[in-house]
C-alpha cells in the first residue's frame, strides 16, 4: 500500500504543483485550510502531513498539534517562505518532523518524504512487534484507529472493573458481543464462564426455560431438571443480545432477577441466589419502544447503568481500510493463500460505500475477495458485484455535451466519482480517447495519466 500524504496549503498553484509531483509514490490528499485538513485527518489514515506555516487566517502550528492528538498521530512536516531559526525551532516544539523553507525544491522534499515514510513504517513495525508480546486484555479481536473507536475503548477500560449492568446499542454488526466479551475479560469476573443468549433466537415459550432453567415435569416434554443460563453464568457475565425481542411476563421476571439477585426455576417457587454481571445489547431503540409501551420503563432503566453506544461503519471511515487488511490476512491465512493486498481501485470503492451491514458485512466482502482473486492482490472486479457502481443511462448521442446525472448507488470520494465518470465516457465513445477527452473537458494526454493510475479498473481500453 502507498503511504498516505495530506498536503495542505492554500495556494492552490503549490498544492496541484506537490500533488502532480507526488502522486506516483504517495496516496495524495489536499486540503486548502485547516478545517478541511481535520476532516481529512479524522477521516483518513494518513502517514505524513505536509503543511504550510500560514494558512490564511490560521496557523499550521495548531494543524501540527490537532494531528499530534490523534490515536495514530501523522509524521508532520512545516513549509513556510517565512522561514527563521526561532520558527523552526518553534516548530519542532510542537511536533515537527523537519522545517522546509519555500521555495520548495522538489527533490529534496521527495527525499525528506521518501525518510519520513521509512521511519514510519519501521515505527508502525516496532508498534505490530510490542503489541504481539504483551497482553492486549480483552481488546485484541477489535478494531479501529478513529476518534470514535478509542473513546470506545477507553470507555471499556473504564467500565470493565466495576459491577455495573452495561447497555451496549448499535446496528447488527457493529460488533457488540465483542464489547461485552472484552468487558468480560477486563473484569474480576475474567476467570469466570461468558454466556451469550440471542434473545431473537428463541420464542416466548422458550425464553424463560432458557434463561431460568425449568425442573422434571413442568411442562408437557420437560423430562428432565435443566439449568438455567442465569445459574449456568453465576460467578460471570450474562450477555442479553437483542433484549428488546423479550415478551413482556418475561421482562417483569428478568426485572426480578435483576433486582433481588435470584431466580426460580420454571416449575419451582425455591428462589436460587446468583451472582452474575449483566451485559445487554440491542439494535433497536428502546427509549421509543418504552414510549410505545413494549418495553416496561422500570427494566429499562436497570440494564442502563451504563451506557456504550457503537457507531456504524458509515461513521468511522478511516477504520474500514484498517479492517479490510486485517479481514484479508485472516482469510488469507485461513484459506492457505499468500498474503494479498488491496488494490487502490478495491480500496477506492471500500471507503466510497455506505456499509448498511457493518463490521460484518465488510469482512464477508473480504473473504469474497480473497477467495476470488487469482494474483497477490485483490482488484475491485474480486469485490461482491454490490460494490460495483450501477449501471448510469447511456449519454444522449445528438449532444455530446450534454450534462449526465451520475447514479453511483451511494456516497463516494471525489477521486472515485471521477474515475467512475472517465470510465462512463469511454463506454459512451466505445473507447475512442480522443472523442471521450473532449466529452470529459480535458486533454487526452491528461486522459491517458488518469487512466494509467489505475490500470485494474480502465484494463480494457489500455490495450
Amino acid at each position: 500500500m502507498l503511504p498516505v500524504l495530506l498536503i495542505v496549503d492554500d495556494e492552490k498553484s503549490t498544492r496541484d504543483v506537490l500533488c502532480s509531483a507526488l502522486e506516483d509514490d504517495y496516496e495524495v490528499y489536499a486540503a486548502a485550510n485547516g478545517k478541511a485538513a481535520r476532516a481529512i485527518l479524522e477521516s483518513e489514515p494518513v502517514d505524513i502531513l505536509l503543511t504550510d506555516l500560514r494558512l490564511g487566517g490560521e496557523s499550521g502550528m495548531d494543524l501540527i498539534d490537532h494531528a499530534r492528538a490523534l490515536p495514530l498521530p501523522p509524521t508532520c512536516i512545516m513549509m513556510t517562505a517565512y522561514g527563521s531559526p526561532a520558527t523552526a525551532a518553534e516548530a519542532k516544539r510542537h511536533g515537527a518532523y523537519y522545517f522546509l523553507t519555500k521555495p520548495l525544491n522538489l527533490d529534496e522534499v521527495e527525499l525528506l518524504l521518501k525518510r519520513a515514510a521509512h521511519t514510519r513504517s519501521l515505527e508502525a513495525e516496532n508498534r505490530e512487534l510490542t503489541a504481539s508480546l504483551r497482553p492486549t486484555g480483552g481488546l485484541d479481536a477489535m478494531l479501529g484507529n478513529s476518534p470514535q473507536m478509542q473513546a470506545i475503548f477507553n470507555r471499556i477500560r473504564q467500565v470493565a472493573p466495576s459491577t455495573a449492568t452495561v447497555l451496549i446499542e448499535g446496528e447488527t454488526g457493529t460488533g457488540k458481543e465483542l464489547v461485552a466479551k472484552a468487558i468480560h475479560s477486563l473484569s474480576p469476573r475474567a476467570g469466570s464462564k461468558f454466556v451469550a443468549v440471542n434473545c431473537a433466537a428463541l420464542s416466548p415459550q422458550l425464553m424463560e426455560s432458557e434463561l431460568f432453567g425449568h425442573e422434571k415435569g413442568a411442562f408437557t416434554g420437560a423430562m428432565q431438571r435443566r439449568i438455567g443460563r442465569f445459574e449456568e453464568a453465576d460467578g460471570g457475565t450474562l450477555f442479553l443480545d437483542e433484549i428488546g425481542e423479550i415478551d413482556m411476563p418475561t421482562q417483569v421476571k428478568l426485572l426480578r432477577v435483576l433486582a433481588e439477585k435470584s431466580i426460580e426455576r420454571v416449575g419451582s417457587n425455591e428462589p436460587i441466589a446468583v451472582n452474575v454481571r449483566v451485559i445487554a445489547a440491542t439494535n433497536r431503540n428502546l427509549q421509543e419502544m418504552v414510549q410505545a409501551g413494549t418495553f416496561r420503563q422500570d427494566l429499562y432503566q436497570r440494564i442502563n447503568v451504563i451506557s456504550l453506544r457503537l457507531p456504524p461503519l458509515r461513521e468511522r471511515v478511516g477504520d474500514v481500510v484498517l479492517m479490510a487488511n486485517a479481514f484479508v490476512q485472516e482469510f488469507c491465512k485461513e484459506n492457505n493463500k499468500e498474503p494479498k493486498t488491496l488494490s487502490r481501485p478495491a480500496l477506492d470503492l471500500l471507503r466510497a460505500y455506505n456499509w448498511p451491514g457493518n463490521v460484518r458485512q465488510l469482512r464477508t466482502a473480504m473473504e469474497h475477495g480473497v477467495v476470488m482473486s487469482a494474483s497477490n492482490y485483490i482488484a475491485a472486479e474480486d469485490l461482491p458485484e454490490y460494490l460495483l457502481p450501477q449501471s448510469a443511462p447511456p449519454i444522449p448521442q445528438n449532444n455530446l455535451h450534454t450534462d449526465f446525472e451520475l447514479d453511483f448507488g451511494g456516497s463516494f470520494n471525489l477521486e472515485y466519482v471521477e474515475r467512475c465518470t472517465i470510465l462512463r465516457a469511454l463506454e459512451h465513445t466505445k473507447g475512442n480517447r480522443s472523442r471521450a477527452a473532449e466529452l470529459l473537458g480535458i486533454n487526452r494526454r491528461t486522459l491517458q495519466r488518469k487512466m494509467s493510475e489505475t490500470p485494474e479498473m480502465f484494463r480494457k481500453y489500455l490495450s
